[in-house]
């Protein structure tokens, strides 16, 4: 999936001294707790992490309340999509005028009429709301469908995704990979894109510089 990303950033977490014999576990919930949160300084979501700490003489902050400023190394996967990125997704929830999806388990999107293209209709097989071709009868979407949609825009305060079926390599993701020409291949370069992507964000040279403003007590 193309919206995913490593990125390598130089990160302070500030410690309590009464966390001091156990600096470990503090950053580990210190960066436990920017889980599947938005990051305007990583430009996405963090989704998992691992990190080296750089210094281990760690020094103390002047102040009312001294914290152990601890510099790190970190490696984040981020989730980062932007508008006309495919993605991929579970579809959750049908009606006349919307179908409803979750992205990687944790990121809501819903796509309205008005970006579900023509050949789609609505339709109720069995008790089941369902949107069918009108050129390929096995072109369904139902719940438990995954497809891949079009992002238009994301509302990076609830992470809430606007997406569109109207491209013709949208749709159902079992019918695309049988019947799409040269939607596999597609596939493949963007894999081979993405992984160049990660190793240029892996470069040193190109690190994040992270500086929490706000420590917390742990």
């Amino acid at each position: 999936m193309e919206s995913l990303k490593v990125s390598d950033a130089n990160m302070v977490v500030y410690v309590h001294p009464s966390k001091s014999n156990n600096i470990y576990d503090a950053i580990l919930r210190e960066l436990s707790s920017m889980l599947f949160k938005f990051h305007e300084n990583f430009d996405g979501v963090m989704l998992a992490y691992e990190f080296n700490i750089l210094d281990k003489n760690a020094r103390i902050l002047n102040g009312m309340h001294p914290y152990i400023a601890v510099k790190l190394k970190a490696k984040l996967l981020l989730f980062s999509p932007k508008p006309n990125m495919l993605l991929e997704g579970k579809v959750v929830k049908i009606t006349q005028g919307s179908i409803h999806v979750v992205v990687l388990g944790f990121s809501s999107a819903v796509i309205t009429d008005e970006d579900i293209r023509d050949e789609f209709v609505h339709k109720i097989k069995h008790g089941e709301e369902l949107f069918c071709s009108k050129f390929h009868k096995r072109h369904v979407i139902k719940v438990g469908s995954m497809i891949q949609f079009l992002v238009k825009s994301m509302d990076e305060d609830v992470l809430h995704i606007s997406g569109s079926l109207v491209p013709e390599n949208t749709g159902s993701l079992h019918w695309l990979a049988n019947h799409l020409e040269g939607f596999r291949v597609n596939d493949s370069v963007k894999k081979r894109k993405k992984n160049e992507e990660a190793s240029v964000l892996q470069d040193p040279g190109s690190s994040v510089i992270f500086q929490s403003s706000h420590p917390r007590f742990c």
